[in-house]
C-alpha cells in the first residue's frame, strides 16, 4: 500500500548488521526488503490541540500498530495505537486531559494504577520505554518530587513527575504468538540463517566440537566470544542506576 503522507516517512536505511567501518557487529542480518520509516511523534508537544484519529495502520518496522492523527491546526502526526483507540476518536496532549487511551499528559496528573506507555525518562526528551506491542507500565506510587512506576520487565524505577506518558495499553498484543511460516518471509524481514553453536567446530564457537550430538559441557551457555549469556551486562556505573529501586529478575542456571 502506498503511503500518501510522504512528509511523515523516510527511507529506512539498511545496515545488515555492520557498523560504520563495515565490520559485522550483529550476526545473521541482511537481505531485508526496502522499507519506509514512519516518523513517530514521541514528544507529543502539540499542547492542548485536539486531534482526530484518521486511520490505524500497520508499521513494518515495529511490533505495535500506529495511528495517524490530524490536528485542528492542519498538522498530521503518527503515534503508537493503544487498545481502545479507533478511527474518529479525539485525543489531546496537555495538562488537564481525560484519562482515556491515546491522551498524553505528565505523570503527576495520572492516577495511581493507571496503565501507561510511551514513557519519558527525562522531561522533554520524548518517550524511551514501553513502546512494544501489548506493553504497559503501571504507576505504583507518588511521593514528593518523584513517581515510582513498574515497567513490563518488573523493574521499579523512579521518574520525574514532569515526564510525559500516554494513557492505555499498546495494541497488537497477539504479536508474540505470530508464526512467521516460511524462511522466505524471514529473509524479507532481514533475518539470515542462524547456525547453532553445538553444530559448529570448537574454533568457531565454545559450544562446538564433540563426537555426534553432545551437550555444551559447561555450567552456562556462552556467546561465540566466550561470554556468559546469563550474566548481567548492564554497566554498574551507569548514570541512571540510582533511579532503579528494584531490578528485573535474571534467570540463573
Amino acid at each position: 500500500m502506498i503511503n500518501k503522507n510522504k512528509k511523515l516517512q523516510s527511507i529506512n536505511p539498511k545496515s545488515s548488521g555492520r557498523n560504520f567501518s563495515g565490520k559485522i557487529t550483529v550476526r545473521s542480518q541482511g537481505g531485508r526488503q526496502k522499507r519506509f520509516l514512519r516518523l513517530i511523534d514521541w514528544k507529543r508537544d502539540m499542547v492542548d490541540i485536539k486531534a482526530t484519529v484518521k486511520s490505524i495502520e500497520y508499521d513494518p518496522n515495529r511490533t505495535a500498530d500506529i495511528a495517524l492523527l490530524a490536528y485542528l491546526n492542519g498538522q498530521k502526526n503518527y503515534i503508537l495505537a493503544p487498545i481502545g483507540l479507533a478511527v474518529g476518536d479525539s485525543v489531546v496532549s496537555g495538562q488537564n486531559v481525560d484519562i482515556k487511551p491515546g491522551n498524553a499528559t505528565f505523570l503527576k496528573n495520572i492516577p495511581i494504577g493507571t496503565p501507561i506507555h510511551n514513557v519519558e525518562l527525562r522531561p522533554g526528551k520524548g518517550a524511551q520505554v514501553v513502546r512494544s506491542a501489548g506493553a504497559s507500565a503501571l504507576i505504583q506510587s507518588k511521593e514528593e518530587g518523584k513517581i515510582i512506576i513498574k515497567l513490563p520487565s518488573g523493574q521499579l524505577r523512579i521518574i520525574s513527575p514532569l515526564c510525559k506518558a500516554t494513557i492505555g495499553v499498546l495494541g497488537n498484543a497477539e504479536h508474540k504468538n505470530e508464526i512467521i511460516g516460511s524462511a522466505g518471509r524471514h529473509r524479507h524481514m532481514g533475518v539470515r540463517p542462524t547456525v547453532r553453536g553445538v553444530a559448529q567446530n570448537p574454533r568457531s564457537h565454545p559450544h562446538g566440537g564433540g563426537e555426534g550430538r553432545s551437550g555444551i559441557g559447561m555450567k552456562s551457555p556462552k556467546t561465540p566470544w566466550g561470554k556468559r549469556v546469563t550474566k548481567k551486562t548492564r554497566n554498574r556505573k551507569k548514570y541512571s542506576n540510582k533511579s532503579i529501586i528494584k531490578d528485573n529478575q535474571v534467570t540463573k542456571k
